[in-house]
Parts: structure tokens; C-alpha cells; sequence
């Protein structure tokens, strides 16, 4: 390959460059994102830089001698709106078409909105840098009433925040209880109540019908229940949209992302996906999953690139899903995959306590760890779980 574009800027994105400089490939090498910044780290948009104290420089992915080793071309704020299998390239929105040989799909995914929302004033998703600066720009102006709807980890997140910035917060969840899909009853129900913990104003169980406005700007939330919560802020976090409509009528294989195998490539050898947008068959689990944290964005690159500069699929991306979120000073960390039907038990410390370990267990067999503020504990948990990566020459 003498040209590998990669689609995409973000976390995925500028691992996948790095590991093609560190994988040998010396060729040209164009960098394409729809954002006009260079790559930043996403984690803190909810955290730290809500609160202001985290920096726009604090975010920064790389320093300058960074982005200099690759010797990339930077194409910022053009995004691609088209791939082009037949001609082995990629139209961008200013009309530019990068030639290529290989390509990285690493666009990640869109914020969800709630619909017919767009025209109110002071609705926001959390996704990218202009987001969050909006967003704290308004949490900033006065002291604004705060719904958050969405008690998934982006909207508990936003939540813990508004409280360290002393604001009233109102936090909805259409689920009987917070992260349920992702942890399972049981210790969802210890997600829940960290939030009453700290006297959060919290609906559990409950839709929402309608945004309310005046003058163009929202004023409240009306609720399947009947009840509207007055707002000045409303920040919806209920999930994410894959951007893969660049890649419609190409070949490739799409269903709530790009359909790749356990090796991150495409039904077109000559393209791999990695970071949210993939959606990658794990034999583990013998299904094709979706992963979208950080830890999966950062890894899976690397065995990526090296099956797209092998023109072959040499190794699996097997690394067990990991992810962790702070709310209200507690690290919350998981790695694993959670059935309905799996055993939980506690090995260190109380649920009571906020600070303890958890194991998930299948047929008598570990699939998951939970841990509240015990981190050295759940690191020799996780290593437990991690398997080597498969080589299947």
C-alpha cells in the first residue's frame, strides 16, 4: 500500500494512525475528520471540563512532536460523505477525492436527539468539544434549572456534575433502574441508589412525552406521567447513532454499524473499522457486538492495521470490554459481558459502603467484574478475565 486514508480523528482514529507508523508502513498517510480539531480525549467533555476543571488543553491527545512523527496530511472539517470502492477512494463534503489503497473507518457515532427538539433553545447532546463548550457555557450563565434525561454513564455523569456546580438537577430514566442492560438488576439497583445517596432529584421508570417552550427556548419536560419538570437546560444522553450513511451502497456490510470479523476487517479487504462504528464479530461470544468505550477504541486499532497491512487476517481482537465512569468522587469500573441470568456475588467490601468488588459468574464460570472505589482490587479481577489475543494464521 503506498496510500492508507483514515476516516475518522478521534481516539480510534489516531491510534489506528499510530500503529500504522509503528507497524512499518511508511507510505502517505491522509488523516480525514469532520471536526477541525485535532484528536482530544472525549472521557473528561462530561466530567472535568464541565466543571472547569479541566482545561481545552488538558484534553489534548498528543503533543505537537505527536502528530509531527506520523507525517500525516490533516484534512479537519471536511468531513467524507461518500466512499468509492470502484475508483479506491473518498469523496469529502468540499468535494476533494483522496485517492487511496486502504482505508480505516474510524467515524464513531452521532448523539442521539429526542425529535422535533431542534429549534429550542437550551437542549443539548453531549458528544463532541463544541458540545461540551456549549453546554458549559450555559450550566455557567446564572443557576439554571438542569433535567438530564438519560441515566445511562454520559447522562449520570452530567448529573454529578451539575451537582458539583450547585445547580438543581433532575435526573429521568425511562428503565426501572440505571444501566440495567449493561450491569445487570442488581447492581443497577446500587447505581440508583448512589444517585439518592447524594439527593438527587431522580425518576426512575418514567418517559418522556414533550419538550415545553417560550419564545424559542425550552422551559420544561412533560413526562409519560403527567408531571413537567420545569428547565432552563435540558441535556439528552439516550444513546448513539452510528455514522456509517457515507457508506451506504458501497459493499459493505452495515447493521448498527460497519459489519466487520473478529479481526476488525470488512467484507472489502482493503478497509477495516475500528472504534464505535465497528461492529465486530467476537467468537467468544459468537455474535457481532458494538463496543463504545474508550478502552476498546485505543486497542482494537491495533490489530486492525496489522490484518490491513498483512492483506490477510492474522489476529482476532479479543480483549475483554472494559470501562469505567466517576460519579459523585466514586470510580465505577466493569470489564466483562453481563447476561440477564448471571450470578452476582460480592468478594470485597459492601454495597452499603459504595466500595466493593463483584464478581459475575456463568455456570460457575467468571464472565464479569463490578467495583465501586476499589481499584488494585479490580485490576487482578480483570487480568483474570483477559484472554491473550487469538492468532489464526
Amino acid at each position: 500500500m503506498r496510500t492508507v486514508t483514515v476516516v475518522g480523528t478521534s481516539l480510534a482514529g489516531f491510534s489506528a494512525a499510530q500503529q500504522l507508523r509503528a507497524q512499518g508502513f511508511d507510505g502517505r498517510l491522509v488523516m480525514v475528520g469532520a471536526e477541525v480539531h485535532l484528536p482530544y480525549d472525549r472521557p473528561p467533555l462530561s466530567k472535568g471540563f464541565l466543571t472547569g476543571k479541566t482545561s481545552r488543553a488538558d484534553l489534548a491527545l498528543g503533543e505537537q512532536s505527536d502528530y509531527d512523527e506520523l507525517e500525516a496530511e490533516w484534512v479537519l472539517g471536511d468531513p467524507a460523505v461518500q466512499l468509492r470502492p470502484s475508483s479506491a477512494g473518498v469523496e469529502l463534503l468540499s468535494g476533494e477525492h483522496i485517492g487511496t489503497d486502504g482505508i480505516v473507518v474510524a467515524t464513531g457515532a452521532t448523539a442521539r436527539s429526542l425529535p422535533g427538539v431542534d429549534e429550542l433553545a437550551g437542549v443539548h447532546t453531549l458528544r463532541t468539544l463544541d458540545d461540551a463548550v456549549a453546554l458549559h457555557d450555559e450550566l455557567s450563565s446564572g443557576r439554571p434549572r438542569v433535567v438530564v434525561i438519560g441515566a445511562g454513564f454520559i447522562g449520570a455523569e452530567i448529573t454529578s456534575s451539575c451537582l458539583d456546580l450547585g445547580l438543581d438537577v433532575t435526573l429521568v430514566e425511562a428503565a426501572p433502574l440505571p444501566l440495567e442492560r449493561a450491569l445487570g438488576s442488581t447492581m443497577a439497583q446500587a447505581c440508583a441508589d448512589l444517585h439518592r445517596d447524594h439527593r438527587v432529584d431522580v425518576r426512575f421508570g418514567v418517559g418522556v412525552e414533550e419538550l415545553h417552550g417560550a419564545f424559542g427556548h425550552v422551559t420544561g419536560v412533560r413526562l409519560s406521567s403527567g408531571e413537567v419538570l420545569p428547565a432552563d437546560v435540558v441535556v439528552t444522553g439516550v444513546g448513539v447513532q452510528p455514522n456509517t450513511a457515507w457508506l451506504a451502497n458501497t459493499g459493505l456490510g452495515l447493521n448498527d454499524g460497519v459489519l466487520c470479523d473478529a479481526g476488525g476487517v470488512t467484507d472489502l479487504p482493503n478497509i477495516v473499522a475500528v472504534g464505535d462504528v465497528a461492529r465486530c464479530y467476537r467468537p467468544d461470544l459468537d455474535r457481532t457486538i458494538r463496543i463504545e468505550h474508550w478502552a476498546t477504541a485505543n486497542g482494537q486499532p491495533r490489530v486492525a492495521v496489522g490484518n490491513l497491512l498483512a492483506g490477510s487476517v492474522v489476529e482476532h481482537h479479543t480483549d475483554v470490554p472494559y470501562f469505567w465512569s466517576d460519579q459523585y468522587g466514586v470510580r465505577i469500573q466493569f470489564a466483562g459481558t453481563v447476561h440477564p441470568d448471571d450470578d452476582v456475588r460480592i468478594v470485597d467490601g459492601a454495597v452499603e459502603d459504595r466500595r466493593f468488588l463483584a464478581h459475575y459468574e456463568r455456570q460457575g464460570q467468571p464472565v464479569g467484574v463490578l467495583a465501586f472505589n476499589t481499584p488494585r482490587a479490580f485490576g487482578r479481577a480483570r487480568r483474570q478475565l483477559t484472554r491473550p489475543s487469538l492468532i489464526v494464521t
